[in-house]
């Protein structure tokens, strides 16, 4: 055998994993996008669906979405088809209750805030999953960060200051677009540590897609709040 060929092989197999595993990750985070912009384009026309999401009850959808990310990546590496099926539902749900922006933006703002938030999404993930640098760092900063604006953003709830709240927008774009590119890399990381098994990648796959969907949406719902100061029907 010779020894010479073994190296070049496994990179270029190793090389064609990582392709597979991020290929699946990004596939599937973008289905969810896709999913949710359906939804809340059907939501936003059904009057049916807005009174669910806007009635008396509407707290029990928005307690199911937020216990829907947990549940999702803790059943990931034990039943990976369950847990992409809740991923599937999740992003469904979410498309309903962003749904009721449609209510206080124009079609244009909400077009617009997408637009720029998948594009700062694209590149801030491809820089992610290429850069060398490690960006570890700068994740646990951002994550930091994050903390501190929801407690700030919890205050100003009292303080009902719309400067404050406009400028919080701009620091949760900044935040959430060090996660998307942070989040990526922190995902290629723990696919490379892993055994490779196709359960592995799969749960892993839906993990990083979840985290990342995560991610473009808060991204979005700033973006929206920055450009809603010209497109607000208030």
């Amino acid at each position: 055998m010779n020894n010479f060929d073994e190296q070049p092989r496994r990179v270029i197999n190793a090389d064609v994993g990582l392709n597979r595993f991020l290929t699946k990750m990004y596939g599937w985070m973008a289905l969810a996008v896709l999913i949710s912009a359906v939804a809340a384009m059907f939501a936003s026309t059904t009057p049916e669906l807005m009174g669910l999401f806007a009635g008396h009850y509407a707290f029990l959808p928005l307690i199911i979405w937020f216990a829907f990310p947990f549940i999702v990546t803790s059943q990931a590496m034990k039943r990976p088809s369950l847990s992409f099926v809740l991923l599937m539902v999740y992003a469904l749900l979410t498309g309903g209750i962003l749904s009721m922006y449609a209510l206080v933006y124009t079609g244009t703002t909400i077009a617009s805030a997408f637009v720029s938030s998948a594009t700062v999404f694209i590149v801030m993930a491809a820089y992610g999953a290429i850069t060398k640098r490690d960006l570890s760092r700068v994740g646990a900063q951002a994550t930091a960060a994050l903390i501190a604006l929801v407690v700030a953003m919890v205050i100003n709830i009292f303080l009902h200051s719309s400067l404050i709240a406009y400028v919080f927008s701009f620091v949760g774009v900044i935040i959430f677009t060090a996660l998307t590119a942070s989040d990526s890399q922190k995902m290629k990381k723990i696919y490379l540590q892993s055994d490779g098994s196709s359960t592995s990648t799969t749960g892993l796959a839906i993990i990083g897609a979840m985290q990342l969907y995560l991610d473009f949406v808060n991204l979005f719902l700033f973006m929206l709040r920055i450009f809603g100061g010209a497109g607000n029907r208030d």
